[in-house]
């Protein structure tokens, strides 16, 4: 496998789990990023200074290098690169239609209806006329998105119309093309399902219970595996999501889909042919069941066999950390952790993903034992933290 060529379509802190794996792999890992700065570009064995939405030039690039294999990772904006490069070159990728339907929110609820699997009710808005109007169809509660972007960037919950001038025009500045989505707030436990489309068959591999700042911007602050819902809430978890990545027409490579759980009933929000970001893919996944998903996505790039059965079963957990004042910890509280990661210090509002300042990831063998964990770190910050949502 050593003269084996991939691309990787971006250098940031995402990335950085395939970088590695791609060099314990023997893999020579060739990566595009816009900023020069990112911290993989040091790791990569070549990098090239382009943005992982220019078609031009990262067709180019795949060309130039003849790599055998291109993909990204817990990143939905370079999909629809990464399919078409793959459609021109014979490369394994999902298709372009899946791409689309996998990264754009309208054609992704458009699809999932037409296929009758369970999602909110919803409107597609082209201009503000048309978001008025699904307002007023819709009624309050209701969440509003951005039609192309992740990570909780420009997303709002508004009960009242005072607030629904300024949530269409975040939405909108936060979106490619402009257009915004409205949906019925489906109140209940959010959960996403990390799973694998190998030669046509959709694997489970992992649920995550999720934790986040709630209204008005819903951004996930932890997550828990493996899930502790009901078996029967489980499987009915599955079956939804098998449905909806057949109805996005996902026959191969990685899926993250987050859902829903509201009464008795499941509802899918959003899916991503990728592996899931926030570490749930690439840290809690493995050390719950002892799958590397980030292996399986670049051999499944490069048309090589992979593994995704379940080695053990495990409890794994991630929690981020809002408006600490210092970071030191002792030696006794680091030593529980499996993971401890630090952005910056700060105090601002938290409306995205970007604005978290830390995480820290702990697992053992039973749930309980996670727990301990992470009331032990609860009361270690307790006194410089000034906001927990966990």
């Amino acid at each position: 496998m050593s003269e084996k060529k991939v691309l990787l379509l971006g250098a940031s802190a995402l990335q950085l789990a395939a970088i590695r794996k791609a060099k314990e792999l023997g893999v020579t890992c060739i990566a595009v990023d816009y900023d020069e700065n990112a911290v993989g570009v040091k790791e990569v064995d070549k990098f090239y200074n382009i943005s992982t939405i220019d078609y031009k030039r990262v067709l180019e690039t795949a060309q130039k290098e003849e790599v055998d294999g291109i993909f990204t990772i817990c990143s939905d904006r370079p999909m629809q690169i990464v399919a078409k490069v793959g459609a021109v070159l014979g490369l394994n990728t999902i298709s372009c239609e899946a791409a689309l339907l996998a990264t754009n929110k309208a054609f992704m609820r458009n699809a999932l209806f037409d296929n009758n699997v369970s999602i909110p009710k919803y409107k597609i808005c082209k201009d503000f006329l048309d978001f008025k109007n699904a307002i007023k169809e819709l009624g309050f509660p209701v969440i509003v998105k951005p039609s192309d972007n992740s990570g909780s960037r420009g997303i709002s919950f508004i009960e009242c119309e005072n607030s629904y001038d300024q949530a269409y025009e975040y939405a909108k500045e936060n979106s490619l093309d402009g257009v915004v989505l409205v949906e019925e707030f489906v109140n209940g436990d959010e959960v996403s399902v990390e799973a694998f489309v190998e030669n046509g068959e959709v694997r489970i591999i992992q649920i995550t219970d999720k934790i986040t700042t709630g209204a008005p911007h819903f951004v996930e602050m932890g997550h828990n595996q493996p899930s502790a819902h009901p078996e029967h809430i489980v499987t009915l978890i599955k079956e939804t999501t098998i449905n909806a990545v057949k109805a996005l027409k996902i026959e191969g490579g990685p899926v993250h889909a987050e859902l829903k759980v509201a009464g008795d009933g499941v509802k899918v929000i959003e899916l991503g042919a990728r592996l899931g970001g926030d570490y749930i893919a690439t840290d809690l996944v493995p050390l719950s069941t002892g799958v590397d998903l980030v292996e399986a996505n670049i051999k499944w790039a490069l048309g090589l066999p992979f593994n995704l059965d379940k080695k053990y079963s495990r409890y794994a957990a991630i929690r981020y950390i809002d408006h600490l004042d210092s970071i030191e910890l002792d030696a006794s509280t680091l030593h529980l952790l499996d993971h401890f990661a630090w952005n910056r210090l700060g105090s601002w509002e938290i409306q995205s993903s970007r604005d978290r300042e830390g995480s820290f990831i702990v697992s053992d063998v039973s749930h309980a034992n996670i727990e301990k964990k992470i009331e032990l770190m609860r009361n270690a910050l307790k006194d410089r933290c000034k906001k927990m949502y966990w």
